[in-house]
């Protein structure tokens, strides 16, 4: 076995210790079984006996490789190996014995003494050293070194266990853990390397009292715990505020890249945290059957909810991967990062506008996909207010391109991503994706009791860091220094973290295909509880270390054209069912029927073609009649 010169002096210094107590223990363990009468046997004996069982150890601690370990960080795990080393080398040892002079001369308790003396003395050292060690930098630190920031830790876990082991070394000198918050009653009480779990986490404010009163306060609260629930974590947040505490939490074991050597350094807390909530659990079988092995393409594979959707079917093993935006830039940072994730997955990049029918056409034809996602859309309601041209354009011409390359390509499957903010519109950007849902779902009826295309649609709620959303907007302000802008202060939001909704989408769509119940409704994602955007301000201030309305201010700017104070993710004469997917619903909307809808998408695209914005809203008007934007038709406004 060849050593590395750079721990060649240590490891030979501590294989030389473990034999010198070998050595040891066998006398030591002789005389603690006979006494005094060890004096009246023969020397030779003695000699002899020590000589071999020491010989034997030095053989079965190098087999072992007890000279690897690092004795600064002696743990469990080598006392485990001491304590096989030492067996193997007593049972060696009395085998030879037994050959030589078949045990004779050997007390019978012999050898379980001289188990229990080896195990100390090779075992006692090394935490010996470790304590003095620690010891020694703790005094190092309240000496001059830097000062420690108090910590209180939130959950009595491993990740708890793991953070107090790591703040005793120098990589975590930074932080010094003064006590723990459990969220289980039954943990209260107990200690984690001496640090005392000393209330519950609806006990934040008593537990910090008390760690004051003694001179600990802790500065900072951390949690241990990855995944839980958005609403403790608010609750948490607030505790946290109060008492003067940031909040941060630790990495998640993934983050880690070189093992051993990263040091644990804690994160801020995301906003992710903030809202969310157990995640579902995956039918990965169902997915991989619904994926795997078929020619897949996706419409703005460049935006947020597209990128996901690449990444996550991407895993799936599809036959091929083909990715359609408009946007050059987008197109060649999706691609980039499939060919670092999947760089033997045949795929193609391609540029292309959903809203020229030849192209769809013509590429359709040329590919043949067999299942579509269909996520390009113009989503940012305040430009399509004003752009309302581009938002039919793209959002109703653009999906019945899609949809019809669909069928004449004979797709399995094409899934239309919608939103909340089809339900009751309010904006051209609600009501365009209406149209696009209703057209979905009158082609899903067409072809009941046939093999053609399926047409899914999935609808769901405001997605974090999408294209408009509103938090990319607070932290580029909130790294300004503010203010931070809100809209109305009642004004409420359905949040998902985009990887949460893909998936979602996903297990939706392959549910959603082989069940003929679902034809010609929409699956709708539960978005769970809606948040009020003032809330999301304020929190977001505070994960900051600041505080809202001193340090960094507030400001109310009105809301915005085409924007309502609440979203809705299902009208009320759409009767939701729950389904088979965790997370997912099923609505029954109006369909509208597919040859009017045809006609009047003829009617359309010649008025966008004029820019004819008094058609063009005339024509929302008639195909979503609960449509209410802010500039109605004429005659709509009369009979009113």
């Amino acid at each position: 076995m060849v050593l590395d010169p750079r721990r060649l002096k240590p490891a030979y210094i501590a294989y030389a210790h473990d034999i010198v107590m070998a050595a040891l223990s066998f006398a030591l363990s002789l005389y603690l079984r006979l006494g005094a009468e060890l004096f009246d046997k023969s020397i030779d004996w003695l000699l002899v006996g020590t000589i071999l069982f020491t010989v034997v150890c030095a053989v079965a601690f190098w087999f072992m490789r007890l000279y690897r370990g690092i004795w600064r960080y002696a743990s469990l795990n080598d006392l485990l190996a001491i304590t096989r080393a030492v067996t193997l080398a007593i049972l060696v040892f009395l085998v030879l014995m037994f050959l030589w002079t078949r045990l004779e001369q050997v007390p019978r308790s012999l050898p379980f003494i001289n188990w229990f003396v080896l195990i100390a003395l090779l075992g006692g050292p090394r935490f010996l050293y470790r304590l003095i060690k620690d010891r020694r930098f703790d005094l190092n630190l309240e000496n001059g070194g830097q000062r420690r920031i108090p910590v209180l830790l939130v959950g009595a876990g491993d990740a708890a266990e793991l953070f107090i082991r790591a703040t005793s070394r120098p990589g975590g000198a930074d932080y010094r853990v003064v006590g723990i918050v459990a969220e289980r009653p039954a943990n209260v009480g107990r200690h984690i390397h001496g640090i005392e779990a000393m209330g519950t986490t609806e006990e934040l404010p008593a537990v910090v009292e008390e760690l004051a009163a003694r001179g600990d306060r802790p500065q900072r609260l951390i949690l241990t715990k990855d995944g839980m629930d958005g609403a403790k974590v608010r609750t948490l947040l607030d505790g946290a505020t109060e008492a003067g505490m940031t909040m941060a939490r630790l990495p998640k074991l993934t983050d880690f890249k070189s093992g051993v050597d990263d040091k644990m350094e804690i994160r801020p807390v995301a906003v992710e945290d903030l809202l969310g909530r157990p995640q579902t659990t995956l039918d990965r079988g169902t997915l991989s059957a619904f994926i795997k092995g078929r020619r897949v393409l996706i419409t703005g594979a460049g935006g947020s909810i597209g990128g996901e959707l690449v990444r996550q079917i991407s895993d799936f093993a599809p036959a091929e991967l083909v990715l359609l935006d408009n946007s050059e830039f987008n197109l060649y940072s999706v691609e980039m990062a499939l060919a670092e994730r999947h760089p033997a997955l045949a795929r193609h990049a391609i540029i292309g506008d959903v809203r020229d029918s030849d192209r769809i056409g013509g590429l359709f034809a040329a590919i043949r996909p067999e299942l579509v996602f269909h996520a390009a859309a113009l989503k940012h309601v305040p430009l399509v207010e004003t752009n309302p041209v581009e938002g039919v354009t793209t959002n109703v011409i653009g999906t019945v391109n899609v949809a019809d390359a669909c069928m004449e390509a004979g797709a399995a499957a094409m899934v239309m991503i919608s939103t909340d903010k089809a339900v009751n519109p309010t904006s051209v950007m609600g009501a365009t994706k209406r149209i696009a849902e209703q057209y979905c779902q009158a082609l899903d009826l067409v072809r009941h009791g046939t093999d053609g295309t399926r047409f899914i649609t999935v609808r769901f709620g405001n997605v974090l860091g999408s294209t408009g959303s509103v938090v990319p907007l607070f932290q580029r302000q909130l790294a300004q220094g503010g203010p931070l802008t809100v809209t109305d202060p009642e004004m409420k939001r359905y949040f998902m973290t985009v990887s949460e909704a893909v998936a979602l989408v996903l297990q939706a769509s392959a549910h959603g295909s082989r069940d003929s119940e679902h034809e010609g409704k929409i699956l709708v994602l539960d978005m769970g509880e809606p948040v009020r955007i003032l809330d999301l301000a304020r929190q977001l201030i505070r994960l900051a270390g600041l505080r809202p309305d001193d340090d960094i201010k507030i400001e109310f700017i009105g809301s915005r054209p085409g924007e309502k104070l609440s979203e809705e993710t299902f009208h009320g004469g759409e009767p939701l069912v729950p389904t088979e997917t965790k997370g997912v619903l099923l609505a029954t909307p109006r369909p509208g029927d597919h040859q009017e809808l045809s006609r009047s998408f003829d009617d359309l695209a010649e008025a966008c073609a004029r820019s004819d914005t008094a058609t063009i809203s005339e024509i929302l008007h008639q195909l979503v009649p609960e449509y209410r934007g802010a500039a109605e038709s004429p005659a709509r406004a009369a009979s009113a």
